[in-house]
């Protein structure tokens, strides 16, 4: 079997993933690698992209060891998206700090625009709310700080390290708030508005096709062509296949991503490039398995332990949102506040532990509503092994959820754009919905309206 590999690279948030994929689309090896996070300030989300690099390096070592020099035919990537990069154009080192995508410190600069009323062109040329999840007003401000420096997005800067090439993925550009949606190209006017010379950006290129050869700096990828690169929801949805165009797909990470093929949501959801010339919708959740890590810390308990008591648990009116620095789609609302609401003196760990798990379901139904609803949940993602969130989806949702039983669909899906795949069959588990209480949904929609600040107005 070791032979036509293609190598998937799915550097994430918290961990960069290596799989060898056979040409039967077959898993044969895989390793990961840690890549450190830090919280200098509330709000602020770094990295270091020389450890992203390094993390990418020790992966695919391991995952390659012992494999026949030349059994390799092509390299894959799968990134996180929107997370902001700078370095020297001289030296091709690290300028500043990686501002992630959960980073808020740019939240000022995108309150400006709002205040001077260019949310609304924003909106219409990026297919994205004016947010500073998105990469650009990150940009500029990493920029203010190195103003002779160059800047790109996580693949950008892979690309850059591995092949020596300055470009971007039109799907990862779509994420930045700087490309025209429609036309794939840098937009000259939100060019001008967050203040990034187009000199500073990489040029665009499509998700697959020969984006370059590794050099050197590459260690044992040296010499290996990267014929697709994706961002990690993007890879995700490809990897569902034909599958794809009848469903709904839920990622489920730190955060949650919900996409569609096609168009579908108005201003509730993002428009975004699927990969190459694919529109799709896409609805973001801020805090997802991130809610359940945070209340497993506050309990000093594991997260595995919060979803043991979440499975035999009633949240018993208790709601959870954890709009820990906003919340994003349907809502994009940056000034609601994290809140528990239903406290009472019976309240115990074991009924906040079912409101964590639910919450995240009941984000990913309001999303689903925003888009005008779903006949079947594509789920995926590290917290689709807790089968009572999954279930819980299904209920909340009232559609069937197919739960893919790899975990490494991000990984999977540059895989096969990049081995050039086009039929292929994934294995799923099947959550089919059981009658809920009626009042659980409108209860949820009190707990979002409390959390959300009151505007000028309203």
């Amino acid at each position: 079997m070791l032979d036509d590999l293609v190598l998937a690279v799915d550097q994430g948030t918290s961990s960069t993933k290596c799989l060898l994929v056979s040409a039967a689309g077959e898993i044969v090896r895989e390793a990961s690698a840690p890549v450190p996070i830090r919280y200098p300030r509330p709000g602020w989300v770094e990295q270091d992209a020389g450890e992203i690099l390094d993390s990418v390096l020790a992966a695919a070592s391991a995952c390659l060891d012992g494999v026949p020099g030349g059994a390799v035919k092509a390299v894959g990537l799968s990134t996180q998206r929107e997370s902001a990069v700078v370095w020297d154009r001289r030296t091709g080192l690290p300028a500043g700090p990686v501002l992630g995508w959960q980073d808020q410190r740019a939240q000022p600069f995108c309150d400006d625009l709002r205040d001077k009323g260019q949310a609304g062109r924003v909106r219409e040329i990026s297919g994205l709310p004016l947010d500073p999840m998105f990469s650009a007003a990150k940009l500029r401000w990493l920029l203010d700080r190195a103003p002779d420096a160059v800047v790109g997005t996580v693949d950008s800067w892979l690309l850059f390290a591995l092949t020596g090439s300055h470009q971007i993925e039109v799907g990862n550009a779509s994420r930045t708030q700087l490309l025209d949606v429609r036309t794939g190209v840098w937009s000259p006017s939100l060019l001008e508005l967050f203040g990034i010379p187009e000199t500073a950006l990489p040029v665009v290129t499509p998700s697959s096709g020969p984006l370059g050869r590794i050099g050197p700096r590459g260690g044992v990828l040296d010499g290996l062509p990267i014929t697709a690169v994706l961002g990690d929801s993007h890879a995700a949805l490809y990897a569902h296949g034909a599958t794809a165009d009848a469903g709904v797909k839920v990622t489920y990470g730190t955060g949650s991503s919900i996409m569609r093929l096609g168009e579908a949501g108005g201003d509730a959801v993002c428009l975004t490039v699927a990969w190459n010339d694919r529109l799709a919708a896409e609805g973001n959740i801020r805090s997802s398995g991130s809610t359940v890590a945070w209340l497993a810390e506050l309990l000093g308990l594991s997260p595995d332990r919060i979803g043991q008591m979440a499975a035999t648990a009633s949240s018993d009116g208790v709601h959870l949102v954890p709009a820990f620095g906003g919340l994003a789609a349907p809502w994009w609302d940056d000034t609601a506040v994290g809140l528990i609401s239903g406290l009472t003196l019976g309240t115990r760990p074991a009924q906040l532990a079912r409101a964590a798990v639910e919450s995240i379901a009941h984000q990913v139904a309001d999303v689903v509503d925003a888009m005008g609803g779903a006949a079947l949940l594509l789920a995926d993602g590290g917290a689709t092994g807790n089968d009572t969130l999954m279930q819980i989806q299904a209920d909340l949702s009232g559609v069937p959820v197919k739960r893919a039983r790899t975990t490494n669909l991000s990984a999977l899906g540059a895989a096969f754009l990049a081995g050039g795949r086009t039929e292929w069959s994934l294995d799923y588990d099947d959550f089919d919905p059981r009658p809920s209480d009626p009042a659980l949904r409108p209860a949820w929609r009190d707990a979002v309206a409390r959390a959300r600040t009151p505007h000028p107005g309203s």
